[in-house]
Formats: C-alpha cells, sequence, structure tokens
C-alpha cells in the first residue's frame, strides 16, 4: 500500500508543494477569520483576489524553481527575489513605500520590478545574467526611492528613516537574491 507522500510523488507533486500551497491558503483565510472577530480587519472581495493572485503568483514562481532546478543556491535566490517582489507590491497596496498609497511617486517602486523580470527574460534565467538583473533592480529601487524622497516634500529637514528602512528591507531580499545566483552560476 503506498503511502500518501509516495501517492503525491506518482501524481507529480512533492510534499514542500503541500506545504507552499497550503501555506499560501492558510495565509489568504486569517484576513477571512478575523474579520469575524474584529472590525479592524475589513477585506473586500477584491482584496482576496488581489492577494490571491499575488500569492498564487509567488507559489507558482517556487514550485517552478524547484521542478526545474536542483541547484540549492538558485532556488533560494528565485524565494528571495520572488519575496522581495512580493514585499514591493503588497507595501505599496496597503501603505506606500513613501508617503501614503496614494502618493503619485509609490508608482516608482512598481515601475522598478519590471527592471528584474525584463533583465531575467534577456538572461534567459541563467544564473550569471540573474545576478545582474537583480542588481539592475536594486539600483532601480534606489532611483525610485531618490526620486520619490525628493519629490514628497518642500521642507529640506523632514526626515525620510522610515522610507529608508523600508526600502532597505524589500531590497535585502534582492541583494541575498544577486549573491546566491552568483553563487550559483559557480556551482
Amino acid at each position: 500500500m503506498a503511502t500518501a507522500g509516495q501517492r503525491m510523488k506518482a501524481a507529480g507533486g512533492n510534499r514542500w508543494s503541500l506545504l507552499l500551497w497550503g501555506g499560501a491558503a492558510l495565509l489568504l483565510s486569517l484576513p477571512f477569520i478575523a474579520m469575524r472577530f474584529t472590525r479592524e480587519v475589513d477585506w473586500s472581495a477584491s482584496d482576496f483576489i488581489v492577494m490571491g493572485i499575488m500569492l498564487a503568483t509567488v507559489c507558482g514562481c517556487l514550485e517552478l524553481a524547484i521542478r526545474l532546478t536542483a541547484n540549492r543556491a538558485y532556488r533560494l535566490a528565485v524565494a528571495a527575489a520572488t519575496a522581495s517582489t512580493f514585499l514591493v507590491i503588497w507595501i505599496n497596496l496597503a501603505v506606500g513605500i513613501v508617503g501614503s498609497d496614494d502618493n503619485p511617486s509609490t508608482m516608482l517602486f512598481f515601475y522598478a520590478l519590471p527592471v528584474g523580470i525584463g533583465g531575467a527574460i534577456i538572461a534567459r534565467f541563467r544564473p550569471r545574467g540573474m545576478s545582474a538583473a537583480m542588481f539592475a533592480t536594486v539600483a532601480a529601487i534606489a532611483v525610485a526611492f531618490v526620486i520619490a524622497v525628493l519629490g514628497t516634500t518642500d521642507e529640506p529637514n523632514v526626515s525620510h528613516w522610515r522610507e529608508l528602512v523600508g526600502t532597505l528591507v524589500i531590497t535585502s531580499p534582492l541583494l541575498l537574491s544577486a549573491f546566491l545566483f552568483r553563487r550559483a552560476a559557480r556551482q
């Protein structure tokens, strides 16, 4: 008699896939459950749809990386890049990285993401080119940050430490990804 893991592997999946997709489903259900107990959480149907699409995209990218390569550094690099992309989109949609979510300069952070996506396509997803694409994305986010901060205020003494820390948080996984792709290229 086959175990559950053997049946799943025979069907083309594995336990990591179950944990990945199950974890995403659990994350998506948390706001739904919280809405039953508090008015502080108030998601609309469109909020659930957008978050569902974002989580499915993250899970799909990770699943694809797991299935296409056995190179652990490459897999981790994809996970870090995907996490950073998720953070940029999620934070920008929720509150905005600089200012508020209705600040037009927050769109600049969205515009930085195609740099990485385009770079990955140009590199044909090869590790050395992916590393360069991640570094280019970090540079694009840094430029977006500088332009957004310079455009948010007329007062030169306003501190933007919160935004700087937020930008560092979202670019750190991209930098890690760039170094992991570089390591994957050497293997």
